[in-house]
């Protein structure tokens, strides 16, 4: 990706008559390549070369713009989501292409990632978020995956119950190998091998803990 810059030499000018779609990909880059903390609507309008109050004509203030771009992310992770369910393979070969699907976009987009998660106020990430007629949201298709993947259920623990265990696990992942913080090297696994084998734990773990209940 190549980066913004906000020197007068660098700034780009708008003329192509989508304003809105021209600030949000402003947003996205800046935020891909300096994080959400820091960004405002006068940085969008910088980048894309109008005056920050051209802004107003398309979102209300900053965080109607995060929040577009959180739903444009949501929907996006959503869709490799279900390009995952429903590709080749046996159940766990699907099951955990959708675990690489969710690390891959995480790290590839980067700024929709941060939207979906950061947005103050934003409900796009939470499991009974409301999303268009015939499109299931990623936390539904995670669900479906687990009941497609383990017929044999979870010991009697709910399916939702292990999909929130395998969300927090992978973005768990998805964030420390963001900032870092995942050991690197010969011998240590990486992200995806360890949501891999965290979600086995996960499942197992509740197999026996439900057995153990029943005994």
């Amino acid at each position: 990706m190549r980066p913004w810059r906000d020197g007068p030499g660098d700034r780009r000018s708008y003329h192509h008559g989508n304003l809105k779609e021209a600030l949000i990909e402003a947003a996205r880059r800046f935020i891909a390549e300096r994080g959400i903390g820091g960004f405002a609507l006068v940085d969008a309008a910088r980048l894309v070369g109008v005056t920050p109050a051209a802004l107003y004509r398309h979102f209300r203030g900053r965080e109607a713009l995060l929040e577009e771009l959180a739903g444009r992310g949501f929907a996006e992770l959503a869709a490799r989501l279900a390009r995952a369910l429903t590709s080749r393979g046996t159940p766990l070969e699907r099951f955990t292409r959708m675990g690489e699907a969710y690390l891959a976009f995480a790290e590839e987009e980067p700024a929709y990632y941060a939207a979906i998660f950061e947005t103050r106020g934003t409900v796009a990430a939470a499991p009974e978020t409301e999303t268009p007629p015939g499109r299931p949201s990623p936390f539904d298709l995670l669900v479906e995956a687990l009941q497609a993947t383990f017929a044999d259920g979870f010991g009697g623990v709910a399916p939702r119950f292990i999909a929130l265990e395998v969300w927090a696990l992978a973005h768990g992942l998805a964030t420390l190998s963001a900032a870092g913080h995942l050991p690197r090297g010969p011998g240590f696994p990486d992200k995806y091998e360890l949501l891999r084998a965290g979600v086995l734990a996960l499942v197992h773990g509740a197999a026996q803990s439900g057995d153990r209940s029943r005994s």
